[in-house]
């Protein structure tokens, strides 16, 4: 390699630390929603802010805490579904309930896994895969209330985890259009 090459690449790793270096959950969130309309400001500073991996995280490090936010939440879900289930009586109206909390249970178990993969995917810097998984898992989310309206289970007894999802997701996706820009 020339010297000029060398000082060139040197330049190029020493901006990329110092760009790294200024990301925090502020200035990430601040990015992700005036890039994206879908992610909420107030929000996004406050989830990943929470976490115990935000502290001195890069973006990169931001799109994968987003992810792992979106894991929880979906296991929460799951936890929750299990309970309600273990809850119910015999009607046949609670039999329907039922049916539908245990369909929206294994969305949720699907949503968990999707938001692992997202954050595997991110992690391996396969940005555009991670992207699509972190949507899924939303949207997988999201049909919970569907299912369950569709069953007359109103209101939902799980609709902060769909809402959440879809927030976390948009989250996780709009950092990773950062990375990649």
């Amino acid at each position: 390699m020339r010297p000029s090459q060398s000082l060139l690449a040197a330049v190029v790793a020493l901006a990329t630390l110092l760009a790294a270096a200024g990301a925090t959950v502020e200035t990430t969130c601040k990015a992700a929603a005036g890039a994206d309309a879908r992610v909420d400001y107030g929000f996004c500073v406050s989830e990943l802010g929470k976490h115990r991996d935000s502290p001195g995280a890069d973006t990169w490090g931001l799109a994968k805490v987003a992810a792992n936010l979106g894991v929880n939440n979906a296991g929460g879900a799951v936890r929750d579904a299990d309970a309600l289930l273990a809850g119910g009586d015999a009607g046949a109206k609670a039999r329907a309930a039922a049916a539908a909390l245990g369909q929206c249970r294994r969305l949720y178990f699907d949503a968990e896994l999707a938001f692992a993969g997202a954050y595997d995917e991110i992690n391996a810097r396969d940005y555009a895969a991670g992207k699509e998984m972190a949507a899924e898992a939303a949207a997988l989310a999201l049909r919970c209330d569907d299912v369950l309206a569709e069953a007359g289970v109103t209101p939902s007894p799980l609709a902060r985890y769909g809402e959440y999802a879809a927030q976390i997701g948009a989250v996780c996706a709009a950092i990773v259009d950062l990375i990649v820009k």
